[in-house]
């Protein structure tokens, strides 16, 4: 086993995964610079210039979801596996998992949980509470946090079963609840909103409630089939006669 000092090292470059980037090999540099402490400790001479190179091949990846493929990198590098189940290589084995990665890390992370956040603190900040932009921090980079720290570490013990693991968490389920839990966010922080503006242009709150029933009434309508321009000139229609 590699020693802890190495894996620690190798555990707080991953942040610089995309410090180095260039649009020919992607994120290469970044792997082989992660890699190095493990790599210069495992390999001597020519065999260390050829594992390097071997590390500079294409390589890009969701840059959260990148730790626990490293780490059974490592675990596969450290015990002297130039194969995977006799079939494909160690570069093989990268190229095959970097797609799917950074899939679920775009859904996960990008289209999920920022949003998410975002919302989360936008409603925390009209709420009055002054530490939103720390809810936001928090509540975003906890997790990738996370996902450094145990996915090496799962990657680097668990090795090709880590991929198994990985599917087990249905982190797309999980980005698809995230999307869901900014919808209901969103419309939290619209009715918080409309509330804080009648009450300052000191409109009846009936008002409110027929903005809330045109919503549902249009979502209804939405999700029978009916055309979104003919929703669109319906609520046109319906502002014209009760503004004028």
């Amino acid at each position: 086993m590699l020693p802890l000092g190495v894996r620690v090292r190798v555990l707080l470059r991953l942040p610089l995964l995309q410090a180095s980037w260039n649009y020919e090999r992607m994120q290469s540099l970044g792997v082989l610079y992660i890699l190095f402490p493990a790599l210069r400790l495992i390999y001597r001479d020519e065999d260390l210039v050829r594992a390097c190179q071997r590390h500079l091949a294409y390589f890009n990846t969701h840059p959260f979801m990148a730790a626990p493929l490293l780490g059974t990198v490592l675990a596969l590098e450290e015990g002297g596996e130039t194969a995977v189940g006799g079939a494909m290589d160690v570069d093989e084995f990268k190229a095959m998992c970097m797609a799917p990665f950074a899939a679920m890390g775009d859904a996960l992370f990008w289209g999920g949980l920022r949003p998410f956040a975002a919302v989360l603190a936008l409603l925390l900040a009209v709420s009055g509470f002054w530490w939103a932009p720390l809810a936001f921090l928090l509540l975003f980079n906890l997790p990738h946090g996370v996902a450094f720290i145990a996915g090496l570490g799962g990657g680097y013990r668990q090795r090709l079963g880590m991929i198994e693991r990985i599917q087990g968490y249905r982190l797309p389920d999980l980005a698809v609840r995230c999307k869901e839990g900014t919808g209901l966010l969103l419309g939290a922080l619209s009715a918080i909103l409309v509330g804080d503006t009648l009450t300052l242009a000191e409109v009846p709150p009936i008002w409110g409630a027929g903005v809330l029933l045109s919503v549902l009434l249009l979502g209804g309508l939405g999700r029978l089939g009916v055309s979104t321009l003919i929703l669109i000139l319906f609520m046109s229609a319906a502002l014209m006669i009760v503004c004028g």
